[in-house]
């Protein structure tokens, strides 16, 4: 185990394991962080580092979302601003309900789940949902679009020349659009496109890792944090090996 995600630190742990063993990796999956890939370069120099697709798609899920969480406080603040007109003309407020009786606020909430998904995996309830929120926010509907565009770029390239193709009509669609966070978003995909590119060599990816790493962290909790290093290790041992 290593504490934290410095760079010298992990080197420094896997500098123990014998280099010409290290030279055999071929490749390795990471995150988007910079010292992810410093650590590559330095004890793996002979591994094609491949950035982890998840990682890079929840990149542009977070951006579709900041958009949807950003018209949630302006409705939050809408909703106030009525409810104190209301009180100063002594009335009762009453929101606008919409036609599936959510109001603009809770519309926002409980549209979260359904931005994250495919259309033809919306359940019956989302699908409405989702004709009321685009109704009242296109720009939602532009961004939900271009969100599942970035995904079919995964699912449909087979290779690293389509990939790039498809990358390439996503990123022109996102200069089009001209929303603000996608911008954001496309410009960390490009500075790390040619590591996102690898991924379409062998379609390898770290969510195994991931998934160990979140029991480790979910096992770390119930036993209320790590005091006992070793032993702490050794009842991992018996848990998962």
């Amino acid at each position: 185990m290593v504490q934290g995600t410095r760079s010298r630190d992990v080197a420094a742990v896997l500098a123990k394991i014998p280099e010409n063993e290290r030279s055999k990796v071929a490749e390795i999956t990471l995150d988007m962080a910079e010292t992810m890939n410093n650590i590559v370069r330095f004890s793996f120099p002979n591994a094609t580092p491949v950035t982890d697709r998840f990682h890079v798609q929840q990149l542009v899920s977070e951006a579709i979302q900041e958009i949807r969480i950003t018209f949630r406080k302006e409705a939050i603040r809408e909703e106030n601003e009525l409810i104190k007109l209301a009180k100063k003309e002594g009335k009762r407020y009453r929101p606008k309900i919409f036609d599936n009786g959510d109001t603009k606020k809770q519309l926002l909430a409980r549209s979260r789940y359904l931005l994250f998904k495919s259309e033809n995996k919306w359940h019956e309830q989302q699908q409405k949902r989702s004709v009321l929120l685009f109704q009242e926010f296109p720009e939602l509907r532009s961004a939900y679009e271009l969100s599942m565009m970035f995904r079919n770029c995964y699912e449909s390239s087979h290779s690293i020349e389509e990939a790039e193709v498809s990358f390439g009509k996503w990123f022109q669609k996102v200069e089009e659009k001209n929303i603000d966070s996608f911008t954001v978003a496309a410009e960390s995909i490009r500075l790390h496109k040619k590591t996102i590119l690898n991924y379409f060599i062998n379609r390898s990816t770290n969510a195994s890792a991931e998934s160990f790493n979140a029991k480790l962290k979910n096992f770390r909790t119930v036993v209320r944090g790590v005091r006992d290093k070793k032993f702490h290790l050794f009842r991992v041992a018996k848990l998962y090996s």
